[in-house]
């Protein structure tokens, strides 16, 4: 056998740049392709947590922005998971790699240590994480892409030289169709707790026997002879009896802090009203009858061309058919009454906070068919379907 045969035995038997690399390599590659596509999958979802963070950092001049860096970011995130996968253009997506996952690492840690935006969006509303949490997987992240990086060398690509323009382009095209696309469709799957099936009453309770959460409180106590401070947790401070020693004197208010997450309802935070502040939210969402909710909860940035069109279906509905159609805002009342009137809007008119109503729906306006608080549909704008085919499907059959 000659040399060059020996040296093709011995290196066919292992894959370009050895079992570890090539672990890595893979780990590295789906986690980042996992992680862009699960965001691309509700980019809108992805812009608001962007948007949490400008106000952090105090850069909000970015949230017109913050649309756009969202699809970019969730692409950019496939697109290097997946040149990473095939070996192309090496050096430059390893360096991509390291500097966006240091990057990453920063904002997860700021949040942690900081406390201030408490879900970082890594892996979308499919898996939450904690700050912590998030901060954990990207250091382990790191740990792999600097293996990478120091054996980027031995890194070969699985398809020829030529073909490496034709793979990155499809990419591209690819990574940023997918975030178009949920953007202007709705997410292809659903994890919010309005999905499609979900009773929304049902979604607020909070069942018998749930574990609340649990608090600590925290005094500052200062000796009024010795000037000595110590602090202790309300369970020390009653325990010890220091609370009979007159000496010792609270200082400030005592500080709570959350010891043990107890069980929380998948939406806590709706409550809708009509423009007097009178609670509508129990009416609204115990209609035994078909209703249908136009959510808009930016009237300054919503689609108005297809508002009208929402509405012209809706007075069609509410003559034929009697079916009650509201829209849902966070805008304030005499902005959604002014909005109304220069619109000729036909909608019952009710107001929420907008967090809750971004979260209903991905799309401004986004539409909800509600029957007995259940979800029976969603629809973005752009796929509403037309009176015939509403009347077609479900209410001819109620």
């Amino acid at each position: 056998m000659t040399s060059a045969s020996k040296q093709y035995t011995s290196t066919s038997t292992t894959p370009s740049g050895g079992w570890g690399v090539w672990l890595c390599r893979l780990l590295v590659g789906l986690l980042f392709i996992f992680s862009g596509l699960i965001k691309a999958n509700d980019p809108l979802g992805f812009s608001y947590k962007l948007e949490e963070y400008f106000e952090v950092f105090h850069v909000t001049f970015l949230n017109d922005l913050a649309l756009s860096l969202s699809i970019i970011l969730c692409a950019l995130e496939m697109i290097l998971g997946f040149a990473l996968l095939i070996g192309i253009r090496v050096n430059a997506i390893v360096w991509g790699l390291l500097l966006l996952i240091i990057f990453f690492g920063f904002l997860t840690f700021y949040s942690a240590f900081f406390k201030v935006v408490q879900t970082c969006g890594c892996f979308g509303d499919a898996i939450p994480l904690t700050p912590w949490e998030s901060f954990g997987k990207d250091m382990a992240l790191l740990v792999l892409v600097l293996v990478l990086f120091f054996n980027r060398h031995r890194i070969r690509p699985l398809v020829s030289h030529k073909a490496e323009v034709r793979w990155l382009v499809a990419a591209v095209i690819i990574s940023l169709g997918v975030g178009f696309y949920t953007y202007n469709f709705l997410p292809v799957i659903d994890f919010l707790p309005y999905k499609i099936g979900n009773n929304i009453p049902d979604e607020m309770k909070t069942p018998p026997g749930a574990v609340p959460d649990e608090f600590e409180l925290t005094y500052l106590l200062k000796n009024k002879k010795s000037g000595a401070t110590k602090t202790v947790s309300d369970k020390e401070y009653l325990k010890s009896g220091i609370w009979k020693d007159a000496s010792w004197e609270v200082q400030g208010d005592p500080e709570r802090r959350l010891v043990k997450k107890g069980f929380e309802p998948k939406i806590r935070d709706l409550g809708i009203q009509d423009g007097q502040g009178n609670d509508y939210t129990q009416e609204l969402l115990s209609n035994p009858f078909y209703n249908l909710m136009v959510v808009a909860y930016d009237l300054r940035h919503t689609n108005v061309e297809e508002l009208g069109r929402l509405n012209a279906l809706a007075i069609n509905l509410t003559q034929n058919y009697n079916i009650r159609t509201v829209l849902l805002t966070a805008a304030s009342p005499a902005d959604a009454q002014a909005f109304s009137k220069k619109h000729r809007l036909a909608f019952e008119i009710f107001h929420a906070d907008g967090v809750p109503l971004k979260t209903m729906v991905r799309a401004n306006p986004g539409i909800i068919l509600l029957k007995n608080g259940t979800v029976i549909n969603k629809w973005h704008h752009h796929t509403m379907p037309d009176y015939d085919a509403l009347v077609k499907k479900y209410l001819q059959k109620q």
